[in-house]
């Protein structure tokens, strides 16, 4: 497995990392333990961990020079595939592979050069897609770059197989890029229900994390960047508290996680726009956590809410409903597969901050529907764990060596490299075979 942008290894919720971290980890330890070995191939950034991490029995991560050994911004990852490719290529000289699995499209575009000389199948797993995040932009936020437009659609073309999270993404890599869907499965993450679950409830939840018993709590968990609409909640919660001033002495907003992408280049605009808005005595920022205690936060939760303006499928929404809290999510992208509308949550279509006060307001006034939502939601999840979804992407792997071996002799389709000049190369580091 190939991630180029960010390692398994890195904190969801802040940076770049994210879902996609997630869905890497808890993907290669269920491979694992239905019998598979994986290696994960992510670039150095000279944080002092050694060359090869144990993630789990059976699952390696390990590290390669490409560029300077510290923290790059995504803009600048380009030029550095080709170092990546070389590296990988030196690293994995004496090993054998059956797949290639990429994520992300810089990594696709390694994959695709690793997989070419090493005559092995290409997957890919594109987890957000340019076109689909530029026709939804926050206001002033940046759209993808056409380089990535390009190396998206060339990728499309290329893998062997692609993996889609939901119908809706094969649907929209078919129309948007023209990818074949017969080399496109849909195979749905997961969840770790070990960790995410109702556990000993609501009350014990709020006391280890020191939050009021009698409050009404509607939490905001990710990455902190246009794209999450963490502005959305605001404007939701100042809507709110116009129209039910009442709720104000018990109304508490925990925004959990860190700046990422768009949100880094105006650190403080969210918390000035709380200002401005007059949310200071109400919105906690909290740093990310880590997962068991982002659990606690999901059961302390009334509801979670995700006003995204783009989700590719939306795991966070996955594993609050898995700790028996409802979800209050856009009705975009991978989310209604994930929620169940009015079933393990509301859905809202559009970003009107109007809409999802209302539903804020239906939540606080009637906790008894809510609950009932909630253990809805715990249900829900239950049946989507990471053992479905690493059975769903052996099976693609299986029909990409098959679909491999049919073609044995022909020539390989082509990627295009990106158009961007490499970065100075670092020093190779050690990879143990």
């Amino acid at each position: 497995m190939l991630s180029v942008h960010t390692s398994p290894l890195h904190q969801p919720g802040t940076g770049d990392a994210g879902g996609m971290n997630v869905y890497m980890v808890e993907l290669s330890r269920a491979l694992a333990r239905e019998g598979a070995r994986v290696d994960l191939f992510t670039r150095c950034l000279g944080e002092d961990r050694p060359a090869r991490v144990e993630l789990a029995s059976g699952v390696r991560v390990l590290h390669l020079a490409a560029g300077p050994r510290r923290p790059l911004p995504k803009e600048a990852m380009p030029g550095l595939v080709p170092d990546f490719a070389r590296s990988l290529l030196a690293a994995t000289a004496h090993s054998r592979y059956d797949v290639v699995h990429s994520h992300y499209w810089l990594a696709g575009q390694a994959g695709a050069r690793v997989a070419g000389r090493r005559h092995i199948p290409l997957v890919h797993t594109m987890h957000t897609l340019a076109r689909v995040k530029n026709a939804s932009l926050a206001p002033g936020d940046r759209p993808e770059p056409e380089l990535r437009v390009r190396g998206e659609a060339a990728l499309a073309r290329a893998a062997d197989r692609l993996i889609a999270n939901t119908v809706e993404e094969q649907v929209a890599l078919r129309e948007l890029y023209g990818a074949d869907a017969d080399r496109t499965d849909v195979v749905t993450p997961g969840v770790d229900v070990r960790i995410f679950r109702p556990a000993d409830g609501r009350r014990a939840a709020r006391a280890r994390l020191g939050l009021p018993q009698d409050g009404f709590i509607p939490l905001f968990a990710g990455r902190i960047q246009p794209l999450k609409g963490p502005d959305v909640l605001l404007h939701s919660v100042a809507a709110l508290l116009r129209d039910s001033p009442g709720l104000r002495g018990r109304l508490l907003v925990p925004v959990v996680g860190g700046l990422s992408g768009a949100g880094t280049r105006l650190p403080d605009e969210l918390r000035d726009l709380g200002a401005r808005l007059g949310l200071g005595d109400v919105v906690r920022f909290q740093a990310a956590a880590p997962q068991r205690e982002l659990a606690d936060w999901y059961r302390a939760a009334d509801v979670l809410v995700m006003p995204s303006r783009s989700e590719s499928f939306g795991l966070v929404a996955l594993e609050s409903q898995a700790c028996g809290t409802p979800v209050l999510a856009a009705a975009v992208g991978g989310l209604p597969a994930a929620v169940r509308d009015e079933v393990t949550g509301l859905l809202v279509p559009g970003h009107d901050p109007d809409d999802y006060a209302r539903r804020l307001r239906w939540f606080a006034e009637h906790p008894a529907r809510a609950a009932a939502m909630g253990r809805a939601a715990a249900g829900h999840a239950r049946r989507l764990d990471w053992r479905s979804t690493a059975r769903g992407t052996l099976g693609s792997y299986a029909r990409a060596l098959r679909d491999r071996s049919s073609k044995a002799g022909q020539e390989r389709r082509h990627v295009p490299a990106p158009a961007a000049a490499s970065s100075r190369r670092c020093k190779r580091a050690a990879v143990p075979a």
